[in-house]
């Protein structure tokens, strides 16, 4: 009789195990995107340019050792990489992207989920990657029908021109 007890008593916990767990995978309920809404992806890696090598002058080839008298000097680290993605004329996103490595001689990269309301937008993304001050070295505008739930990707590709739309 002890051993029925004990049995019962180990199925009855096992009963409650197993309803707790399912209770948990079911509950709270998640959403991982919310349906009313469309997605855009931004991604990019890209190397900026380097910053312009500079002449010695001879009073300071005169005092460098004969086995490093290089007649220029140039740095190893990359400029700072300038992104912006407006919608409908708003800012969407915006940063400066430092290089990436030790020496600051990799690349800028980001990724970034962005959401927004669905419907027709007019997008401009813009990157800069030059020592310029004022305007951009890559610039495209498009205009984006989105549907909700849709996902829309940004890539940039300096070799085919730009950014990508996926």
């Amino acid at each position: 009789m002890a051993e029925a007890r004990r049995y019962l008593g180990q199925a009855g916990v096992y009963l409650l195990l197993a309803l707790g767990v399912g209770y948990c995978s079911s509950q709270p309920a998640y959403t991982h995107f919310p349906p009313d809404r469309a997605l855009i992806k931004l991604s990019l890696t890209h190397g900026a340019k380097k910053e312009e090598c500079r002449r010695r002058t001879p009073e300071e080839l005169a005092k460098l050792p004969p086995n490093m008298r290089r007649p220029t000097e140039c740095a190893r680290e990359r400029l700072p990489v300038t992104v912006e993605l407006l919608i409908d004329g708003e800012p969407l996103y915006e940063a400066v992207l430092p290089p990436t490595g030790l020496a600051g001689d990799g690349p800028s990269r980001a990724y970034r989920r962005l959401t927004v309301s669905p419907g027709r937008h007019q997008l401009i993304a813009r990157l800069r990657d030059s020592d310029r001050k004022e305007g951009f070295d890559y610039e495209r505008t498009m205009t984006v029908d989105l549907e909700p739930g849709q996902s829309l990707a940004i890539d940039f590709h300096a070799e085919t021109g730009g950014f990508v739309l996926r």
